[in-house]
């Protein structure tokens, strides 16, 4: 072996990777008991600044505590607080004239002693700022200089040498989740408040699909009167492509609803008879289930699914038929 030549690192047996994961996440875990046990008053008040704020979150951080920062920036604007993160090195060099005095600074350090972000605390403070830390060391700069503290410390590093940011982070990040929860609720955030801040994920189209958006039209919505014979019937079935009709009276009102499947079965009952003089009045199922334009799409198929269904006829306020739903069409758009 040359001296340029190197041995590949030892790989630890399956038992001893097993241990060593569950050591860190051990490690991780007991971090968050303990910050937990350590929330007081001062976390009710960070909250409470937050939730003032007529601005927006600043959130701040260097290094792994930045990274940190980007997320829960992100989860307290998903959750109905308004937030940014501004990079603290970049905020001495022109970003700090994105704070302005409605908004409120959330900093946040392990050390609570990072040149990039104690340079810039003298001149936040300066703007009256309210300034939230999330440090592990409560007597630091970043500390000295807070007018709340939230104590995100831990005894030790889930690294083996106890360097790397991880239990460390992981606690900053579980501190933030705490505040975004805290501020949605104190909020009255709803489900729907959060689709409409995601319209392009399943959640939005759930929470915001109307049945309207997606059911078939009247125009395309096979229908039929009660006195219709059932070649009558099947011929408006096989046109609509619903597997199904609707059965109106003279005013339009959705009375039945006849399918392939009530077709099946009355063919298996009757076997060998006549069906033709049969009225459609006469085999359908009266009082259908029914939705409105403006339910949600996700509660129509809910109705589907527990009454086992795969079609649903959309009626207006009168009972009046203005369209159909089936399985494939909430299927096509996505909410099922």
């Amino acid at each position: 072996m040359t001296a340029q030549e190197t041995t590949a690192p030892g790989v630890p047996d399956s038992a001893g990777l097993l241990a060593l994961a569950r050591a860190a996440l051990q490690i991780e875990i007991d971090g968050l008991q303990a910050m937990a046990a350590r929330l007081d008053g001062r976390f009710v008040q960070a909250v409470t600044t937050l939730l003032r704020c007529r601005g927006r979150v600043v959130v701040t951080g260097m290094g792994k505590s930045g990274h940190v920062g980007r997320k829960i920036a992100a989860t307290l604007a998903s959750t109905g607080t308004p937030a940014v993160f501004v990079h603290p090195a970049e905020a001495s060099h022109g970003d700090l004239g994105m704070i302005t005095p409605a908004d409120a600074v959330l900093a946040i350090s392990n050390s609570g002693e990072s040149d990039e972000l104690t340079a810039i605390l003298p001149l936040i403070k300066r703007m009256g700022v309210p300034l939230v830390a999330m440090t592990g060391r409560v007597d630091s700069s970043l500390g000295r200089h807070a007018d709340v503290i939230l104590d995100t410390g831990v005894a030790r590093e889930a690294c083996p040498h106890n360097l790397a940011p991880t239990a460390s982070t992981t606690a900053q990040l579980a501190m933030g989740d705490a505040l975004a929860v805290a501020l949605l609720s104190a909020r009255g955030f709803q489900p729907d408040d959060f689709a409409r801040s995601h319209p392009g994920g399943a959640l939005g189209r759930r929470l915001l699909t109307l049945v309207r958006d997606v059911m078939r039209p009247l125009e395309a919505t096979p229908r039929v009167p009660p006195s219709a014979t059932l070649i009558e019937t099947m011929r408006a079935m096989s046109a609509g492509g619903l597997g199904a009709t609707a059965v109106v009276d003279e005013h339009g009102v959705a009375i039945g609803i006849f399918t392939d499947g009530d077709l099946r079965r009355l063919i298996e009952r009757r076997e060998g008879a006549d069906l033709r003089s049969l009225r459609v009045g006469d085999v359908m199922h009266p009082q259908p289930r029914t939705v409105r334009p403006q339910m949600l799409a996700v509660e129509a198929a809910e109705l589907m699914e527990t009454h086992r269904i795969t079609s649903v006829l959309v009626v207006d306020e009168a009972g009046r038929l203005v369209g159909a739903l089936n399985h494939h069409d909430l299927m096509r758009a996505k909410v099922i």
